[in-house]
């Protein structure tokens, strides 16, 4: 049985933001880090953002230059799985694809020491389900940060029905030892912040579908009459049209409610590869100096 004091390694399955993000907090908090993908280039790009975000900090004189080469000097690359049999902790950080991960929890379990614990940082899919499909359910569970990861203090902890109480105990100081708060959300389609996010963010699609407000008006809207930050378009942009579709896809399917069926005007865009910010456009074209509405 894993204790809190044994982990010392954190394997990171993706390396994409969300999988950089972790591993970022993870080695700044004093862990050894594997990150771990398939594409060659995609790590040697997310090394470089790790760098750039340690930059900015330094900038901010949030840490040292001495900080910055401890942290780097932690996390390590790889694109053979098997490097990651030295970790005591696994957090996959895949595509928000239930297939895809499967596929990497059946060619992760078996290289794996019995004690190694496993998590997802899944934003909606079932905790149980995924479970499942591994050699060890008893010592699964979701972890699911913020994007992004270095600056968002929540992170949601959900325990499946096979999860073990010590592997939630382990788990969730390894995650306060990051500095996060934490909330406890049981295993139901994108648990609490999607649950609640994700439908509000199509409703403003639907908005925008119906003709009710151009993108500038709902997001001004919102913005200036609800004091969010962030107006919901442009927080879609952010997070991922995919990622948006495929939550939503998670909440009508799990729920089966008609409340939660995906906007087909998100649908089309997703057909059409506008994802948002990291295909330089989605409900704004980021191609310019400053992003222009799309509709």
């Amino acid at each position: 049985m894993l204790k809190d004091s044994d982990l010392k390694t954190v394997g990171i399955i993706g390396s994409g933001q969300m999988g950089t993000g972790i591993a970022q907090v993870s080695a700044a908090s004093g862990y050894n880090v594997i990150i771990f993908d398939v594409n060659q280039s995609q790590l040697e790009n997310g090394i470089k953002n790790i760098r750039l975000n340690l930059d900015r900090q330094l900038k901010k004189n949030k840490i040292s230059s001495l900080d910055c080469e401890n942290i780097i000097s932690r996390i390590k690359t790889s694109s053979l799985i098997k490097e990651l049999n030295s970790s005591q902790l696994v957090i996959e950080a895949a595509t928000e694809d239930e297939k895809i991960k499967r596929k990497i929890f059946s060619d992760l379990c078996p290289i794996l020491n019995k004690n190694t614990i496993l998590c997802s940082n899944t934003s909606s899919i079932s905790i149980t389900r995924l479970a499942s499909q591994t050699d060890r359910p008893e010592k699964f569970m979701g972890l699911h940060f913020m994007n992004p990861v270095p600056v968002m203090k929540l992170v949601e902890l959900i325990k499946g029905i096979t999860t073990d109480e010590s592997t939630f105990k382990v788990v969730k100081i390894f995650a306060e030892n990051l500095g996060k708060k934490l909330v406890i959300s049981e295993d139901f389609p994108a648990f609490i912040v999607n649950r609640v996010l994700m439908p509000m963010i199509n409703e403003a699609v639907y908005t925008l579908y119906e003709g009710v407000g151009s993108v500038l008006a709902i997001d001004q809207a919102m913005k200036l009459g609800a004091n969010h930050p962030m107006g919901p378009l442009e927080l879609a942009d952010f997070i991922g049209l995919d990622t948006c579709l495929s939550i939503m896809t998670v909440l009508y399917e799990g729920l089966a409610d008609s409340k939660y069926r995906p906007c087909p005007l998100l649908v089309k865009y997703v057909e059409a590869g506008w994802l948002g910010k990291k295909t330089n456009k989605g409900f704004y074209d980021y191609s310019g100096e400053k992003p222009l509405p799309t509709r």
